[in-house]
């Protein structure tokens, strides 16, 4: 059904109002502007993988006024909550790395949530962003926005080129749908909204759960399992052949706090290692990390997902950013947290 935007209707009225208030000269105002020592930084999600790497990069960087509630503290979902949040914190700049994440089981057996929590927070955490003059926001999406049979590497002007890999196609839109939120606030309000595409992400903080974590956290925590219990084999889904890139979350903080100094293009912007290896080799290497000996089946039963995933990282790479972290060095950073961490006394 068409909606008609009626003259003297209260939806026109509300959207003129927004139009016309003044926060847009003040954004225009302070782009390609570097982040303040003593601003007020709100990272939505601190307490995830990626938003305590953002945090803790932040923190090291000299940044002390920041901000972070937990779930219990503040559903994102919630518009009323995330209001008052706004209204009372009054952020300068907001990292935007709150979602709901998963892997191919929790995509495939909880669809809905995924887009439903994923819609809500950006949409709550972006509007209050424009309507409370926050300065600089900075959007995470996904390397899942790009087309399953993309031609690889993946290239941001990619986006919408084909059809989603089905698996995690309800994420996927969700993220699409915060870049496109994004980009329609710096077109209409003169917003500083930037979005980037990270590729697949592990490290300290992961979620380990065997049932809707994401591969690597997964595998860490079966051979670590099978170590520690003395089994001879362990089970690996798909058929190994796919090949993805990881990149290690520090990394990955290091490039939201890059891009939020130097970056203020409202296209999007991946970031990633620019390689990428197969499941199997991948599964390998974890399992020459843990310590593990005994043989890997594979169990082509299970979804393999898109064929290949890896992103083109030419552009973060001209404005003078690259990641740092081999991936052997990340991986046993990575159980070194893990045997420290409940998750080691669960197995």
């Amino acid at each position: 059904m068409n909606t008609i935007s009626v003259p003297g209707s209260a939806v026109t009225r509300r959207a003129s109002r927004e139009a016309s208030r003044p926060c847009a000269t003040g954004w225009e105002r302070d782009k390609h502007s570097m982040m303040e020592p003593d601003a007020k930084i709100y990272v939505a999600g601190h307490q995830g993988l990626v938003g305590g790497a953002i945090w803790r990069r932040l923190q090291a960087a000299g940044f002390g006024n920041l901000v972070g509630r937990s779930l219990e503290e503040l559903d994102l979902r919630d518009q009323a909550a995330v209001t008052a949040f706004f209204e009372r914190e009054r952020p300068d700049y907001v990292f935007l790395a709150a979602a709901r994440v998963g892997g191919i089981r929790a995509n495939n057996t909880f669809p809905a949530e995924f887009i439903y929590d994923n819609l809500m927070i950006e949409a709550n955490l972006i509007h209050q962003a424009y309507r409370h003059q926050v300065k600089k926001l900075l959007f995470l999406g996904s390397s899942c926005i790009y087309p399953k049979l993309c031609p690889q590497p993946m290239k941001e002007e990619y986006l919408l080129d084909g059809k989603l890999e089905p698996t995690n196609e309800p994420y996927a839109v969700a993220k699409i749908a915060g870049i496109k939120m994004c980009q329609s606030y710096n077109r209409q309000y003169g917003a500083n909204f930037i979005s980037l595409m990270p590729t697949n992400l592990y490290g300290p903080g992961d979620n380990f759960d065997l049932l809707d974590s994401h591969v690597i956290p997964a595998l860490i925590r079966k051979f670590h399992q099978a170590k520690v219990t003395g089994a001879s084999e362990v089970p690996v889904w798909g058929t190994g052949t796919p090949r993805r890139e990881f990149l290690y979350v520090d990394d990955l903080a290091d490039a939201c706090l890059f891009l939020m100094q130097h970056y203020d293009d409202g296209e999007i912007i991946n970031v990633g290692v620019g390689q990428d290896l197969q499941i199997l080799e991948m599964a390998e290497q974890v399992a020459a990390v843990t310590g593990f000996s005994g043989r890997i089946v594979l169990d082509p039963s299970y979804p393999d997902g898109t064929p290949q995933k890896l992103l083109d990282v030419s552009k973060i790479n001209a404005l003078g950013w690259q990641a740092r972290t081999p991936f052997t060095e990340g991986l046993q950073k990575t159980y070194e947290w893990f045997c420290q961490s409940p998750w080691a006394r669960q197995t």
